[in-house]
């Protein structure tokens, strides 16, 4: 192999590794969001860890996080608004990352 294909190689592996990192940072992020806005409907337990777990899943449902920002949204109505959930995701995203490098 030459020198060229080794730095290739390399580059793709941390290109994946990064990539990994953000999935898991995300998911731990949106995890925490949940668990958040169980506590404020109320939930605690496994009706919480549920809850956290339908978060999650709506990430998947398109590109970026507004489709995680609207459901907690509409299932907040009244109790958070808009702007104080995208910051409470941005704390929670922050969070993850620094307990991902830990």
């Amino acid at each position: 192999m030459s020198t060229f294909d080794e730095r290739e190689a390399a580059f793709e592996a941390k290109f994946a590794h990064d990539e990994e990192m953000t999935f898991k940072a995300d998911a731990r992020a949106n995890k925490l969001l949940g668990l958040w806005a169980a506590e404020l409907l109320g939930k605690s337990g496994d009706d919480a860890e549920d809850y956290a777990k339908s978060v999650i899943r709506a990430d998947f449902e398109e590109a970026g996080h507004d489709d995680v920002i609207r459901k907690v949204v509409a299932d907040l109505e009244g109790k958070s608004d808009e702007s104080s959930i995208r910051a409470k995701r941005r704390e929670c995203l922050a969070q993850a990352k620094e307990e991902l490098a830990a």
